[in-house]
């Protein structure tokens, strides 16, 4: 079948589409009962708990090698003792949302759309809504909810692992003092930076949870479409975020100006 420009525009905008009212339907559904607060638990249970040691392992070894990497372009500049000051202000405001949105999305994005992709291909979606219940309340907004929470504190745990990271690799092989590490770390760090550091996960747990869901909703074609949604999921939302994240920074900079 010859490629059609038309064809595919119309794919992309009505995917689009349907992709924005899947949105505000999870969203909307929260302040409407019921809610299924059991759900949302055992999603934050699954999304937080289960995406600690990654996130962990992740920021603390990139708070290490930042700190490595700092030195040494410092060192000709005389200024090693300010490594505290770059690992702090690289992980809060950047490398530490950043690298945590992409670790959960690789972790859960592709698992929401497999599991929901498996459920929809084995048509018990459609035995939900026979039933009478709501698949976008029962089974997306509770994932919604549960990552925008969770990707919150995860992001906090991984600039703290990675501050420390710095400070262990500052400490033992340049032979910073540690107290100069810290005190460094703090002074520089600013309310601005605390603020854009923390709002870019509520965007990238959107965007997961958001992009993860609708590719499994929209699953087609058996266990192959299962497999051609788990993929789509981990690209699109790993692509989103890295461009809301230049969208978040910009627009953090003309409001507070750093």
């Amino acid at each position: 079948m010859p490629f059609s420009p038309e064809d595919f525009a119309k794919q992309k905008i009505a995917a689009i589409q349907d992709y924005s009212i899947l949105s505000w339907q999870a969203i909307s559904d929260i302040f409407s009962r019921p809610r299924y607060w059991a759900d949302i638990f055992t999603q934050m249970d699954s999304i937080g708990v289960g995406s600690t040691p990654i996130v962990v392992l992740t920021g603390f070894f990139t708070g290490c090698v930042l700190a490595l990497q700092s030195a040494t372009s410092l060192k000709a500049f005389g200024a090693v003792s300010m490594t505290g000051n770059l690992v702090a202000l690289s992980m809060v405001k950047e490398l530490g949302p950043v690298l945590t949105g992409l670790m959960v999305s690789g972790r859960n994005a592709s698992g929401m759309a497999s599991e929901i992709g498996s459920m929809k291909v084995t048509e018990q979606i459609d035995a939900m809504r026979a039933l009478g219940t709501d698949p976008v309340r029962k089974l997306i907004t509770p994932r919604l909810y549960a990552t925008i929470f969770m990707l919150f504190f995860l992001t906090i745990l991984s600039d703290a692992v990675g501050i420390a990271g710095g400070a262990l690799v500052s400490v033992a092989l340049l032979g910073l003092n540690p107290s100069s590490y810290f005190s460094n770390s703090y002074r520089a760090l600013e309310y601005a930076d605390i603020v854009q550091g923390l709002t870019k996960p509520i965007f990238s747990a959107f965007i997961i949870a958001t992009v993860g869901c609708y590719f499994g909703m929209s699953t087609k074609g058996g266990t192959q479409g299962v497999g051609r949604s788990t993929t789509q999921a981990v690209v699109v939302s790993s692509v989103f975020i890295i461009i809301v994240d230049f969208l978040v920074s910009r627009a953090m900079i003309g409001v507070f100006g750093r």
